[in-house]
C-alpha cells in the first residue's frame, strides 16, 4: 500500500505474509477528532545498501497527519480488509504549528498500511505519524529477501535514518516538534521498540532457547517466508554483508530523540536478559493479548516488562490474539479461501477486533499524551 502496486505482498502482522494482499472499505469507526491527510515519502539510506548491493537501501515510508481539509477520503483498493480512509496530498492542519512525532514499525511480512488503524487514530487527534516499510521484509516490495528477516537489528536502523530525514525535510522538519518524539510498533515492531529504546539482543542467548523444549513460535520459520532460515543459513558462510551484521547484533541501535515507546505484542524477550534492557531509560508501555499464541505473553510481553525497569504491561483479557493487530477483515476477506487469510481474519469467539484496536489505539494516545505532551488545545 504506499505504492501504486496492484498487489501487495504480505500477511500484515507480525509473523505471516501470503501474496496477493488487498485492501479497501473505508473503516466506519467512530467519527474522527480530524480528518486526516496521508502522503508516501520516497526516503533513502546512503550509508547502507539494499539487499541487491546495486544502490542505497530505500526507506519506503508513508505519513499520515491531521489536516482541515474536506472531501471524499481514499482507500486502496479491493476488498479483503477494511482501513480507515484518508486525504490524500492534503495539507496539514495547522502549518504554523509544531506537532509531536510518532514513528511506526511494522511486523514480519507486513507493512505500513498494516498500522493505519493506529497511526489514523493518533493523526486524528494531533500526531503527525510516519511508518516504515523495513527493506526486505515487507508487503510494499515485490519481493522478500531472508537477510530482512533474519537481521533483526537493521529495524531500528531503519527508524532512525527515517527520522534524520524527516527532520531535514524541508516540509516536515519544521512541523514536527523534535522535544516530542516516540515510536510504536507490533510484534517485530515491538521488538524494533526494544531496540530503539536502548535494549540489545543477545543473539546467541535467543538461539539457545529456540533449541531448547521452551521454544515458543517466534523460532520460526515463519509463514510468509518458511525457506528464509535456510536461505539464510547459506548466506551466513557467504554473504559478507551478512557476516559483517551478525557481528553488530548485539551493538546499541537507541536513539535518544524517541522519549517513549509502545510495544505491542512484542518478539524475542528471551534474547535478553537484564543487562541487555539496563540502559533503557524511558517510559515503555507494552501491550498483548492473553490469547496470544504466536508471541506467547510469557516468554514475550510479559518478560520485557519484567526485565525492563517501570516498564508497563496491559495484557487484555481473553482470547485476544495476534492477529487481532492485523487489519480488520471485511466479509468477502472472512469469506476467503486461503488458509493464509483464514488464519487472518479468523477471531476467537466472542472477540471484536476493532473493538480491540480502538481500545489499544486509545492506550496508546494515552500513553503518548501523558510522556509527549498532548497538542490539542
Amino acid at each position: 500500500m504506499g505504492s501504486n502496486r496492484n498487489r501487495a505482498r504480505g500477511l500484515l502482522a507480525v509473523m505471516g505474509v501470503v501474496s496477493g494482499l488487498v485492501f479497501g472499505q473505508a473503516w466506519s469507526g467512530a467519527a474522527q477528532a480530524q480528518p486526516v491527510g496521508a502522503m508516501n515519502l520516497h526516503y533513502q539510506d546512503q550509508h547502507r545498501r539494499n539487499w541487491d548491493g546495486t544502490g542505497p537501501r530505500p526507506l519506503e515510508t508513508a505519513i499520515w497527519y491531521p489536516t482541515k481539509a474536506t472531501g471524499p477520503v481514499t482507500v486502496a483498493q479491493g476488498s479483503l480488509f477494511e482501513l480507515p480512509g484518508v486525504l490524500v496530498d492534503a495539507p496539514i492542519a495547522d502549518s504554523g504549528r509544531k506537532y509531536p512525532l510518532v514513528v511506526i514499525s511494522h511486523g514480519t511480512g507486513g507493512c505500513a498500511p498494516g498500522m493505519l488503524w493506529l497511526g489514523h487514530y493518533l493523526a486524528e487527534h494531533g500526531y503527525i505519524v510516519v511508518a516504515a516499510n523495513h527493506h526486505g521484509n515487507t508487503c510494499g516490495e515485490a519481493k522478500l529477501d531472508p537477510r530482512g528477516f533474519l537481521l533483526w537489528w537493521e529495524r531500528p536502523q531503519d527508524l532512525t535514518a527515517i527520522l534524520d530525514h524527516l527532520l531535514a525535510d524541508p516540509v516536515w522538519g519544521p512541523r514536527i516538534d523534535r522535544r516530542r518524539i516516540g515510536a510504536a510498533g507490533f510484534s517485530l515492531g515491538g521488538y524494533t521498540m526494544i531496540e530503539i529504546a536502548g535494549g540489545r539482543i543477545d543473539r546467541p542467548r535467543f538461539m539457545r532457547f529456540c533449541a531448547s523444549p521452551q521454544r515458543d513460535f517466534t523460532c520460526g520459520p515463519q509463514p510468509e517466508f518458511p525457506q528464509a532460515p535456510q536461505l539464510f543459513e547459506k548466506l551466513e558462510k557467504t554473504d559478507p554483508v551478512v557476516q559483517d551484521a551478525l557481528k553488530h547484533s548485539g551493538d546499541s541501535y537507541r536513539d535518544p530523540r524517541i522519549q517513549a515507546v509502545f510495544a505491542i505484542a512484542p518478539v524475542f524477550a528471551e534474547g535478553f536478559a537484564a543487562k541487555d534492557v539496563a540502559d533503557i531509560h524511558i517510559p515503555v508501555q507494552i501491550v498483548v493479548g492473553a490469547g496470544d499464541k504466536v508471541a506467547p505473553p510469557a516468554t514475550n510481553a510479559k518478560r520485557f516488562a519484567d526485565l525492563i525497569h517501570g516498564a508497563r504491561l496491559a495484557v487484555i483479557p481473553g482470547e485476544v490474539g495476534h492477529y487481532d493487530f492485523v487489519p480488520v477483515c471485511s466479509e468477502q476477506g472472512k469469506k476467503a479461501t486461503d488458509p493464509n487469510f483464514q488464519r487472518l481474519c479468523h477471531d476467537a469467539p466472542g472477540i471484536d477486533r476493532r473493538k480491540v484496536q480502538n481500545e489499544v489505539a486509545a492506550m496508546a494516545l494515552s500513553f503518548f499524551d501523558k510522556n509527549l505532551g498532548s497538542n490539542r488545545d
